[in-house]
């Protein structure tokens, strides 16, 4: 089945029909744009996009949904060159500028055409920054007054950033595949490391940053031989400006030497105490978003290794707000459809009509609907259908399977026994899976490659299933087991085996046995599954050969197991690909615990359909 909306009873007015019958009355011209100087002095470079009535009415005042990249706000492009201007945000410049919003996009200091240096992605500076943007904005001729923010990934925490200022402008955002905590939701998910995503993402900014075209190349999205690195502001013809810009850049932090420096989560830096992952993570200022001001949070089931997990804090914890969640078959910023049964690489479903259909709402004032709509939309894979939710996880009903003898998954309790894994280093999960797109990389298929993988791993498989059973939510493995070393990487892996034989990789869920201790969620950080600090104060090492109870968490996802299909659970102790050892050159063995009094099972939020 195709992923769309139309067809679907998700809605009471799916996306593509609102958008249908939503008229398009502007065209989109030439940018302005300008330097607007910062409290500090630091110049901020800034592109105006300003709707121009088709009729020829002349000027009018609109809405204005501001964008704040690092990736560029235009490229400048050879004599004679062609090529989308704008990779980053000419999709949303295209699709709202001619149904009546402005769109500014801001190249945020340190990086574009914008001057000053950066000592962090979303930088405390960058949120002050983004304040005194609103003021420029409202003070345009072309405002209304009304501002909204949006934008892929760093672009959409840039948006939380924003209303955490409080500015009264600010009515509605649209975080869209970004992170609430970018501690546990990105760099460091379950308090592992993800090693490639670090490097390869401090490469990208190198190439951005230093005006480094020959870096830029190796990355699909900039690979453009047009593009001529950023482009000057209009009072800038000659470049002079933005060269100096780009020589301040030199100085901009290094990715790989920085996140070196949060091993722990809100731990200060040595040099600045008061600064650390919370500082740059969206939950730590999520106090001063009012309550007013709309949210609707958007990711997929294989955004990276927790950006669905911050979409879905981000709507549990602001709940005094009006707010939507919508999580699709779609990869980090919904480039490709995941799904194994898609009919087209890209996603079909009209994802900026249902955030045209927000912001018409929530900015506009229209009469949409949208708030007769349920607040969840969810996309179930392999049934390949959407579903409406009230609430989070929408299934409630929890099923638990025991770890059993003989690789066995039973839903009976089964005799006491152990099994041991010896953890082989070299192992990985391959290049094709869910980590690949946040670090910019063009991936097109997912775990097309996952047959045979689990044969690797300590797994246990479940008997055929009488009945399709459709999971909604997060599982969660309740594990028993001790370790040979004083520290451990837990994967656990769910899979579906099809009555072929057929493999399917459906989610995983990864930690770190040092954080294993669980906490009370804080009020800014509210979870469904177990919480962890990630804090010093909380990290304790295993004593080898003790028994430990931990339980792991599994990223979220909607999977409709097929009838005759069986579920499988795999362990595992690394993945090479993506991750750092632990512990450094001492591979575990793991002895896990089955049966009596110390039973391992996983819990699924499973339904029968």
């Amino acid at each position: 089945m195709t992923v769309t909306d139309n067809t679907a009873s998700a809605w009471r007015v799916p996306p593509a029909d609102y958008v249908a019958a939503r008229p398009l009355d502007y065209l989109i011209t030439q940018p302005s744009s300008c330097y607007v100087t910062m409290r500090d002095g630091c110049r901020i470079a800034v592109d105006a996009y300003v709707p121009q009535p088709k009729d020829g009415t002349g000027a009018g005042r609109f809405p204005t949904l501001v964008f704040f990249t690092p990736y560029y706000r235009r490229f400048k492009l050879r004599p004679g060159g062609s090529g989308e201007i704008n990779p980053n945000t000419g999709k949303f410049r295209d699709y709202f500028v001619p149904r009546g919003y402005a769109v500014v996009v801001v190249d945020v200091r340190g990086t574009g055409a914008s001057f000053g240096t950066r000592d962090s992605f979303r930088s405390p500076r960058e949120r002050e920054d983004s304040r005194e943007i609103a003021d420029w904005i409202v003070a345009q001729p072309w405002s209304n007054g009304a501002i909204g923010a949006t934008g892929i990934s760093y672009l959409g925490a840039a948006a939380d950033f924003l209303a955490s200022t409080g500015h009264p402008a600010v009515k509605a955002i649209a975080p869209l595949f970004s992170v609430w905590d970018t501690y546990a939701d990105n760099y460091f998910p379950g308090g592992i490391q993800l090693k490639s995503l670090t490097k390869v993402y401090d490469e990208l900014m190198v190439g951005l940053d230093h005006d480094r075209r020959d870096i830029l190349r190796q990355f699909s999205y900039f690979a453009n031989p047009d593009f001529e690195g950023p482009q000057p502001v209009d009072e800038d013809p000659d470049g002079a400006l933005l060269n100096t810009a780009i020589t301040q850049h030199l100085g901009n932090f290094r990715q790989t030497d920085f996140m070196a420096e949060f091993r722990f989560r809100e731990e200060g830096l040595p040099y600045d105490p008061a600064f650390s992952s919370a500082s740059f993570s969206p939950y730590s200022v999520a106090d001063g978003i009012r309550p007013d001001v709309a949210i609707l949070s958007v990711s997929g089931w294989f955004d990276g290794a927790g950006y669905a997990n911050g979409a879905i804090v981000r709507h549990l914890t602001m709940r005094d707000n009006p707010r939507h969640l919508l999580l699709g078959p779609w990869d980090h910023g919904a480039r490709i459809d995941i799904s194994p049964w898609r009919t087209s690489v890209e996603p079909s479903f009209a994802l900026l009509g249902e955030i045209l259909r927000f912001f018409d709402t929530y900015l506009l004032g229209y009469d949409t609907g949208l708030i007769d709509e349920a607040p969840i939309h969810y996309y179930a894979l392999h049934a390949e259908q959407w579903r409406a939710g009230h609430q989070w996880p929408p299934v409630v009903a929890r099923r638990q399977f025991y770890l059993a003898s003989d690789g066995e998954l039973t839903q009976a309790a089964p005799q006491a026994g152990e099994d041991q894994h010896h953890v082989d280093f070299s192992r990985g999960t391959g290049h094709n899976t869910r980590y690949e797109r946040i670090a910019g990389i063009d991936s097109r298929h997912y775990y097309a490659d996952w047959q045979g993988r689990t044969a690797s791993m300590l797994s246990y498989t479940s008997a055929p299933l009488p009945s399709a059973m459709e999971l909604a939510g997060h599982g969660l493995a309740d594990l028993w087991l001790w370790s040979s070393e004083p520290d451990l990487a837990l994967f656990v892996y769910l899979s579906e085996v099809e009555a072929d034989g057929t493999e399917r990789y459906v989610t995983e869920g990864l930690l770190r046995a040092l954080h294993r201790k669980e906490s009370t969620a804080p009020d800014q950080y509210r979870t469904t599954w177990p919480f962890r600090s990630f804090a010093r104060a909380d990290a304790a090492p295993l004593i080898p050969g003790q028994l430990e109870r931990i339980r792991v968490p599994l990223l979220p996802v909607a999977w409709q197991f097929a009838s005759g299909s069986r579920i499988r659970v795999s362990i595992a102790g690394h993945d090479d690909d993506h991750c750092g050892q632990v512990p450094h050159g001492r591979p575990p063995v793991i002895t896990t615990m089955r049966g009596g009094e110390h039973a391992s099972a996983i819990e699924l939020p499973l339904v029968a359909v």
